[in-house]
């Protein structure tokens, strides 16, 4: 194994989280930097394990709501509140302007009834009628 494998190994084999293949020990075995970090590894965790968090003071929590009520206090109330967050209210206005520029562009004026069917449109559908047809009778012809 190379060290760059090694090392990626080495928080979780320094945790006992998993255990060392014959690989990794051969590694170590031949490789005087990986031993040493595995070394320090473990006398972090060693010194982690001793570690005990302090305990908050007893008037922690009451101090923590007092914040929090004051912070809630200072924020304005009201629907129209977002408006003194500029990037809330520049943001709205891009959407509505985008909006109206998407609904303008969309819309197509009513001019009339459309294109009215002249004879030359007729006939042409009729030729394409009767060449399907011939198409239709020399396919069947054919056996499709």
């Amino acid at each position: 194994m190379k060290c760059n494998e090694i090392n990626e190994l080495l928080p979780d084999l320094a945790a006992g989280l998993a255990s060392a293949t014959p690989e990794v020990n051969d590694h170590f075995r031949s490789c005087a930097a990986c031993t040493g970090t595995m070394a320090d590894f473990r006398k972090t965790m060693a010194l982690l394990d001793e570690w005990q968090a302090p305990e908050p003071s007893a008037y922690f929590d009451v101090r923590l709501q007092a914040r929090l009520r004051e912070e809630a206090d200072k924020q304005p109330a009201g629907w129209w509140a977002w408006a003194r967050r500029p990037a809330l209210a520049i943001s709205l206005a891009v959407v509505m302007v985008a909006g109206m520029t998407i609904y303008r562009t969309e819309r197509k004026p009513v001019t009339g009834p459309g294109p009215v069917p002249t004879l030359a449109n007729i006939s042409t559908i009729c030729r394409c009628s009767r060449m399907w047809t011939r198409i239709r009778k020399l396919a069947s012809d054919f056996g499709e």
